[in-house]
């Protein structure tokens, strides 16, 4: 099990040290969208697809508000399908996606491997399909979907993983890729853990935006970002609940790495 990690679209908002923890608050901070690509030998599974090709040339595919609120400055390169070609791969040969949730940062690439199995909580699905309230509606783009995507669904339970009700049948996946419930972003939002050749991996979404939110001594998040988690969120109780578990998860288990979607520095402690 080969991973690769990259970032598929940077996010430039402002806010500087209020927003990334980095000196200076009079500029434009960066975020980026971390992805995997997983080579299991005999085909590819990409984790994440990031904001996709037409967000390049279309502004309708992630709209103003959320460009605004971002600084999303989406560039070719950094696409995920771009990725898969520089790493050496071809685009066709990614057969399955497994996603965290269906955010537009997270499920825009989606149309750049129309052929491949997309993989997501059942939860999540209905939240796309049936939005139960304007702030639902607001974060899912249809638009990203209108090519039809084959699904494949999955109630958040089964064998447990480190503690977390963890699914263990992914179908046409090989056991070292699991879903891991940890609601509270969005209501089916997930984690995706899997086993490298070193070792577990969870990838653990938006479920938390900066990499000190897990310290399990001195948990912190700069304030611009966490009020922005606060905005974004669907449920605030399982939020923290899930949080304090990755922090415990991270205490009791310091082998496995644990990283967030949007964190910079924890992207460049893979790919450095």
């Amino acid at each position: 099990m080969r991973v690769h990690h990259f970032n598929a679209g940077t996010l430039r908002p402002l806010g500087g040290r209020l927003i990334d923890g980095r000196a200076g608050y009079l500029r434009r901070s960066e975020l980026v969208c971390h992805c995997l690509l997983v080579d299991t030998g005999s085909e590819l599974v990409l984790i994440e697809t990031g904001m996709g090709s037409p967000s390049v040339q279309r502004p309708d595919w992630l709209g103003r508000p959320f460009t605004v609120l971002t600084g999303a400055r989406p560039a070719l390169a950094e696409t995920a399908v771009a990725q898969v070609k520089r790493l050496g791969y071809a685009p066709g040969d990614v057969r399955h996606v497994v996603l965290t949730h269906l955010d537009l940062d997270h499920a825009g690439g989606l149309v750049d491997f129309p052929d491949a199995t997309v993989h997501v909580y059942a939860e999540e699905l209905r939240a796309l399909q049936s939005p139960l309230r304007s702030s639902e509606r607001w974060r899912y783009r249809k638009i990203q979907f209108d090519h039809g995507p084959k699904w494949i669904s999955y109630a958040d339970t089964g064998d447990d993983w480190y503690g977390f009700e963890a699914v263990r049948d992914l179908k046409g996946l090989p056991p070292e890729i699991l879903l891991i419930p940890l609601t509270g972003h969005t209501r089916g939002h997930a984690g995706v853990a899997v086993q490298s050749d070193d070792g577990w991996l969870l990838n653990a979404g938006d479920s938390y935006f900066f990499h000190d939110q897990i310290d399990p001594v001195h948990p912190y998040c700069p304030p611009g970002l966490a009020r922005f988690e606060r905005l974004v969120q669907m449920a605030s109780t399982p939020r923290k609940e899930n949080q304090h578990r990755l922090r415990t998860l991270r205490t009791d288990h310091p082998e496995i790495k644990i990283f967030s979607a949007h964190d910079p520095t924890e992207l460049a402690q893979f790919t450095q």
